[in-house]
């Protein structure tokens, strides 16, 4: 069995612990009332993106100097295709949600301090009307990466139960010097 790298591995599982992580914290604090908690909430979730822009981008380098094992050659040529579409989207999300809610913190005159230490510039001048449009985008983005990732997971999930082929496993850490 063709496995992925044992860096791919690593940054498959770490961003997707950090990502839904990221949902849950998104979606929970979106709703609280103005208070320190709250305010110390979305430093961590700006915090946190700004990791995970970083790690996107050095998980697309990997990604382009170490070829992923090519897909059964048994799967139907639409799947495979529809396997690409799905990874491309996922990348695509993972590079645009950031940048999305980078832009809407410009726009609403708060500035990203990475960890409290680093300031990153802003994007846009502040602007009311562009940062309620921009928090739409990045709410609406989210809702769609929450569905790719639902159909990450259940295809995953077909192949491995259904399918019975070495989708999910070659993904998954290794558990034994066999592997």
């Amino acid at each position: 069995m063709k496995r992925y790298t044992s860096t791919a591995i690593a940054l498959h599982w770490l961003m997707a612990i950090l990502i839904f992580g990221m949902l849950a914290l998104g979606f929970y604090m979106q709703d609280l009332p103005l208070s320190p908690e709250k305010l110390q909430l979305y430093s961590w979730h700006k915090w946190a993106g700004v990791s995970v822009f970083l790690l996107v981008l050095v998980r697309l380098a990997w990604r382009l100097t170490h070829r992923p094992p090519d897909l059964p050659a048994s799967m139907p040529k639409l799947l495979q295709f529809a396997a690409h579409a799905g990874h491309l989207a996922l990348y695509a999300l993972m590079l645009v949600i950031p940048l999305s809610g980078w832009l809407m913190s410009s726009a609403k005159g708060f500035q990203t301090v990475w960890f409290g230490v680093l300031p990153i510039p802003d994007l846009l001048d502040k602007n009311k009307e562009l940062g309620d449009l921009l928090q739409t985008v990045h709410m609406s983005l989210n809702l769609l990466f929450a569905v790719v990732i639902a159909g990450h997971i259940g295809a995953a999930l077909k192949h491995h139960f259904i399918d019975k082929d070495d989708i999910l496993t070659r993904i998954l850490p290794r558990h034994s010097k066999e592997n």
